[in-house]
């Protein structure tokens, strides 16, 4: 039997109908084998940051996963999402994207390789995924940050809405 772990996916779009895009790809999620959606967060509009060109602004959520592939297997799959997508990766840092999914935590491992580190290395800088992230799981702790919360309190979460209420979404 392989054991399960708990881990976290961050979903950003916006482009192409974001939360569409969300929607869809959650429901691709669902559809891995080995994964199972044991919590999935509101979703958030934020404005794009750290690019010198104008974008749309983002929506964000976060979901919970149980899973049994091994944390490079679940960042593949979710890879894999976001290219049928119509995710390009032309190395543009925070350019638009029709679908951005982050690996945030696998369980309370630490992984550093050329595809992925965990957690993820900027999660705590960020209001648009500690404030879902936080949203699920109030008390999760980000091994070498401290609690989620704590790191939010470091930052500025101003420009970050909560969506009205979605029916398809939740």
């Amino acid at each position: 039997m392989t054991k399960s772990v708990v881990a976290y996916l961050a979903l950003g779009s916006n482009l192409d109908n974001p939360a569409e895009q969300l929607m869809t790809a959650r429901t691709a999620i669902r559809a891995i084998p080995g994964v199972e959606i044991i919590g999935t967060s509101s979703l958030y509009q934020s404005p794009a940051w750290g690019s010198d060109e104008p974008q749309p602004d983002y929506v964000n959520a976060v979901i919970a996963v149980r899973t049994t592939l091994s944390a490079h297997d679940l960042w593949l799959a979710t890879s894999g999402i976001e290219t049928a997508h119509g995710r390009v990766r032309d190395g543009t840092r925070n350019g638009p994207r029709s679908l951005d999914i982050d690996l945030l935590l696998y369980g309370g491992t630490a992984i550093e390789t050329t595809d992925l580190d965990l957690p993820h290395p900027r999660m705590h800088q960020r209001d648009f995924v500690l404030i879902p992230l936080i949203e699920i799981a109030p008390f999760i702790v980000i091994p070498g940050r401290g609690s989620a919360r704590d790191c939010l309190r470091r930052i500025d979460p101003t420009g970050i809405q909560k969506l009205s209420h979605n029916t398809l979404w939740n």
